[in-house]
């Protein structure tokens, strides 16, 4: 009798915080909602997206005794991630074993010194060495999917993630994987995002001693244990030619130029440890394939189901690059119509849904305050059905990029790379290697699908897990 009213005690709350999300349960809060598959964790982000809106755009919520604040407003978000810059609790302790400490969650310390020291591996003159990879691989799906035409719907999302791989591991560590090996990482690294997951809406095994016995960490082992084991052995080849002093030959198809470990190791002695470098580019390598992946795999699916959209971005393509073999790094800035395309899919189907954050301060918002020790959901999603983009937000429509009169005034509207200074390093890389891929895809071939039919999953990042298939028609063939 005595544990029970401290059982209660969490669900107090401050009048000055943001309202609690109706529904919750003694001791349970609002885990019950939880409860399920990835399929269900979208659903339960949206509701709680919609029912912020709804609430003054923040409420809060809890896990079990765990607290989390959601906010859906786009300053209010803004504002938070400027001044707290500690990813939530469980993003860095799900992912210690993989990511270490990367820049994706790694501690503000170690976040602010390797972000300063990275940034130079994004500098514009590096990316546009890449060009050559982007169009090489880019080819090469054109290639790899000529045995899908005209055979009917098929899941391209395979195609395009193994390729992905190949192109993030070409940049990142100068090293060409083998499709098996592409195909059996991505699968692995998706299993290990689906367990993480399943680990999160159970909230008992949100304790290391209840989960070290549970059959989610063997599976977590396994995969983690073979997606180390790449960047173990490239460093360690890498290292070992460096202390000889022998440069690596490139593949006459690989142009000779420096990718994002060569630039670290560059560092050598001065700040980055083996283990940081290591960490890093593992961070690189998930983050950079799957997010680009996934817009790309969004992005041919919502084409295809609009065949004015695909006629107008050929159009586009025939005008900027005629008949040349490679896109050209000044084609990029040329390509208005089908750059409005991929900020639309990303704002349509927003990668991120959610992103997290720890209050480690009192933050003042418009309606609320936030109190420190506290984690924080920023609903990416919420900003991206935001009625500010008009009363056609819920309709995919490009256009709406290119005329600033339709467009929100406030600049923190869109957030597919984030927000803050906490943002995504790789967003030029994501958007030059995905613009490239779709040049030479849509230029070769015409897509149909049907994304209404689609049925999302959320495993960090939105994922289709039926309906997305498309059908492809050559356009050479019919010439």
């Amino acid at each position: 009798m005595v544990v029970l009213p401290v059982l209660f005690l969490g669900l107090r709350k401050d009048p000055d915080e943001p309202p609690i999300f109706p529904g919750g349960w003694p001791v349970l809060g609002h885990a019950h909602f939880f409860f399920g598959n990835t399929l269900n964790f979208w659903k339960v982000i949206k509701t709680l997206s919609e029912k912020s809106m709804e609430m003054g755009h923040a409420t809060h919520f809890f896990m079990g005794p765990v607290k989390f604040y959601v906010l859906t407003d786009p300053d209010d978000i803004n504002k938070v991630s400027n001044v707290c810059f500690q990813k939530d609790n469980f993003s860095y302790k799900f992912t210690k074993d993989l990511l270490g400490d990367g820049l994706l969650f790694s501690h503000v310390p170690t976040w602010k010194k390797h972000r300063k020291l990275i940034n130079p591996a994004f500098n514009q003159q590096i990316l546009d060495n890449f060009m050559g990879i982007f169009n090489s691989q880019s080819k090469l799906l054109v290639t790899r999917l000529k045995v899908e035409v005209d055979k009917g719907p098929f899941d391209h999302s395979t195609y395009v993630r193994q390729n992905f791989m190949e192109t993030i591991c070409l940049t990142a560590i100068d090293n060409a994987v083998s499709e098996e090996d592409a195909i059996k990482y991505v699968q692995s690294f998706e299993a290990y995002l689906n367990l993480n997951i399943s680990r999160f809406i159970k909230f008992w095994l949100h304790s290391d001693f209840i989960f070290k016995f549970s059959n989610i960490k063997k599976q977590l082992d396994e995969n983690s244990k073979f997606l180390t084991e790449m960047s173990d052995s490239v460093l360690k080849k890498k290292r070992a030619l460096r202390n000889n002093g022998i440069q690596k030959i490139n593949n006459e198809t690989v142009p000779k130029i420096k990718v994002f470990m060569d630039l670290m190791m560059d560092l050598d002695g001065e700040v980055l440890t083996d283990q940081e470098i290591k960490d890093e580019i593992n961070t690189i390598i998930m983050a950079g394939h799957d997010t680009s992946a996934n817009v790309t795999i969004f992005a041919l699916l919502l084409i295809g189901s609009y065949p004015e959209v695909q006629e107008r971005i050929y159009k586009e393509l025939q005008e900027v690059l005629g008949d040349k073999d490679d896109v050209e790094k000044q084609d990029l800035s040329r390509l208005v119509y089908l750059e409005a395309v991929l900020k639309e899919t990303m704002r349509y189907y927003v990668m991120a849904p959610f992103v997290g954050r720890f209050i480690d301060r009192e933050v003042k918002l418009r309606n609320c305050t936030l109190k420190p020790g506290y984690n924080c959901l920023f609903m990416m999603y919420g900003i991206h059905r935001n009625p500010l983009w008009g009363p056609d937000v819920n309709e995919f429509k490009p256009e709406r990029w290119l005329d600033p009169a339709t467009m929100p005034k406030n600049p923190n509207m869109f957030v597919g790379f984030s927000t803050g200074k906490r943002n995504c390093i790789g967003k030029t890389y994501a958007m030059m290697s995905i613009k490239v891929l779709l040049s030479h895809l849509l230029r070769r071939y015409k897509l149909h699908g049907d994304h209404t039919k689609m049925v999302l999953k959320l495993d960090v990042l939105l994922k289709p897990v039926t309906g997305h298939l498309i059908t492809l028609e050559d356009r050479l063939r019919k010439k």
